[in-house]
């Protein structure tokens, strides 16, 4: 339950505190006094938008605060502490919402507090859905959508038919993707076998060369050292001679002879200097690697062969290679990566008709459970919808809409929907032997307001409905186009929700405003020629200013004598009725 809010900086309020309490709360006031601020401010707790221009000229920004009272355990208190907020011990939860004027530095950012955390403004919606009933002058038009009145009725059948859609939807979204999912194999059945026949030829040609792992980096190697063996021949015998000569006749001026004579220098001195001795060591080291690289350079002179037809293959082969890194990848390595990812690729599309005789199978499987389920939904409508409309025709007659009836039709869609299998039309029969017309052209706007009326109260009331009921109720101007024994049996059955439930109203009748538990009106003060509304200018009225509140709604004229008289009669009245 809503208990109190404080607006400050916003439209004309500057600033107000309006304390609410249960039972049937009415603002009034003149026209452009303000009240339209207060439920703005309200939708601004419960996660509306927020639009700067909604600040108060000159100032910075405007914030509106709120305090809920909750008992423990609550679908709302659970809800914010799960977005982890904290409420007081006895259940009070402050929430808290600010918007910043729009400036040439600023866009006029909002922010939303729950509880002393700050949390998306999507947390405050959330929880409104649980906590609030809102309904406008748009919610009339909002009524004549096909939508909104299946959601309606799809409410008042409960939560076992609730979870019931639940299911239906997700049948619905399951078979919507394999339905996709075939069409797009079934559309795509051509280019597949285009695909699958190019990756053969390629998987085939790749299969018939057989390139192996680093093959064509080793013959790379193959053909460089084929195609220049000579050179190669003449380089390591110059070599071999220049480290230990040819024979006799030059060893003594190869390297090796060389390093030999200076080894046996050192050594002979080497023991009365360790410095030369180490050195002897190390040209000696030196030595050793000299022979150790001749006899690789002789063995390899040995072993190198001019082998021109090896070196036809060897580019041959090269060439056979070529034709498959042109095609599939820049080397062998990449090439064998293709193979592997289009072989898996292959089998896919190889098993295309498998799997769209898979997709048939679990499509129609799913069309026997949305049948089943959506059977369900319709016999739970019907049900519902005779309920329903029996309740709010009863409503409607308390709203002096005698002999007027709501049909709620329930007919077999033209096709099968996220919804279920059922188009819900309302139809009004607005006295009786009138034709039943749908609401969204046979219905005045007098009679909608009525009717959304008599809807609420039976979806709030009625013995036979299953819908959430949350605890507080909001209407601007329900009644509007609605004058005289309406207005007063509109009154009565505002009066009637409010029994169980917190109802805010803001009107314009008298009619209304005598059946609240508390009167709210709203003025508006001038300071320095600007108007604004202080938390003075809100105020709850009893007894003798109450009475003149009634009369300046019934005539304008606040101390008319006949105006008080009808009022006061007005009160009377209210009390009696209720």
């Amino acid at each position: 339950m809503l208990e109190e809010i404080r607006i400050e900086n916003l439209g004309v309020i500057g600033r107000a505190h309006v304390t609410l309490g249960r039972g049937l709360t009415v603002l009034t006031g003149e026209t452009g006094a303000g009240k339209t601020m207060v439920l703005t401010g309200l939708s601004l707790l419960l996660g509306g938008k927020a639009d700067p221009a909604v600040v108060r000229t000159g100032q910075r920004g405007a914030s509106v605060e709120g305090r809920i009272v909750e008992p423990e355990g609550s679908v709302v208190l659970r809800r914010a502490e799960d977005a982890g907020a904290e409420a007081d011990d006895d259940g009070t939860l402050v929430v808290l919402r600010t918007v910043g004027a729009a400036t040439p530095e600023s866009s006029g950012r909002s922010r939303a507090f729950l509880g002393g955390r700050s949390v998306p403004q999507g947390v405050l919606a959330d929880l409104a859905d649980a906590l609030v009933t809102v309904h406008g002058q748009a919610d009339q038009a909002r009524l004549r959508s096909p939508s909104r009145q299946r959601a309606a009725l799809d409410a008042f059948a409960g939560p076992e038919h609730a979870a019931t859609l639940e299911r239906y939807r997700e049948a619905w979204n399951a078979r919507q993707a394999v339905a996709a999912e075939l069409t797009e194999l079934v559309e795509r059945s051509q280019d597949r076998a285009r695909e699958a026949e190019l990756l053969r030829l390629g998987l085939s040609e790749v299969e018939r060369i057989d390139p192996q792992p680093g093959e064509d980096v080793d013959l790379a190697a193959e053909v460089e050292r084929l195609s220049h063996a000579e050179d190669l021949r003449s380089a390591a015998s110059g070599a071999h001679t220049a480290l230990v000569g040819e024979d006799d006749a030059t060893a003594d001026g190869s390297a090796s002879a060389v390093i030999d004579h200076a080894r046996r220098l050192l050594e002979n001195v080497g023991e009365h200097d360790a410095t030369l001795g180490a050195l002897a060591t190390r040209v000696a080291e030196a030595g050793y690697l000299i022979a150790d690289a001749a006899a690789d350079l002789s063995s390899y002179v040995q072993d190198l062969q001019a082998d021109p037809a090896r070196l036809e293959t060897a580019q041959r082969r090269r060439a056979e290679l070529g034709t498959l890194t042109r095609s599939y990848g820049a080397d062998v390595a990449e090439v064998l990566a293709w193979a592997d990812v289009s072989g898996r690729r292959l089998l896919e599309l190889e098993g295309g008709d498998d799997r769209v005789a898979e997709l048939e199978a679990e499509r129609d499987a799913l069309d026997a459970r949305l049948a089943e389920l959506g059977e369900q939904l319709t016999q739970a409508r019907q049900k519902a919808a005779g309920v329903l409309a029996d309740a709010v025709s009863e409503e409607l007659t308390g709203l002096a809409m005698a002999g007027a009836r709501l049909v709620v039709d329930v007919a077999p869609a033209a096709e099968p929907g996220p919804h279920g299998l059922d188009a819900i039309e309302m139809l009004l029969v607005p006295h009786a032997g009138a034709p039943a017309r749908p609401l969204g052209k046979g219905a005045s706007g007098g009679e909608l307001s009525r009717v959304m009326l008599a809807i609420e109260v039976a979806l709030a009331t009625s013995p036979g409905s299953g819908a959430h009921r949350p605890g507080t109720f909001v209407f601007d101007e329900v009644d509007a186009g609605v004058g005289g024994k309406a207005a007063v049996e509109v009154g009565r059955r505002l009066a009637a929700l409010a029994r169980d439930s917190q109802v805010l109203v803001v009107t314009h009748l008298a009619q209304v405003a005598a059946f609240a538990d508390q009167h709210l009106v709203v003025t508006k003060s001038h300071a320095d020629g600007v108007d604004v509304v202080t938390e003075s200018d809100v105020r709850s009225v009893t007894g003798a200013d109450r009475v003149r509140e009634l009369a300046r709604m019934l005539s304008g004229q606040e101390d008319s004598e006949v105006a008080r008289s009808h009022a006061a009669e007005l009160l009377e009245l209210s009390g009696v009725g209720r």
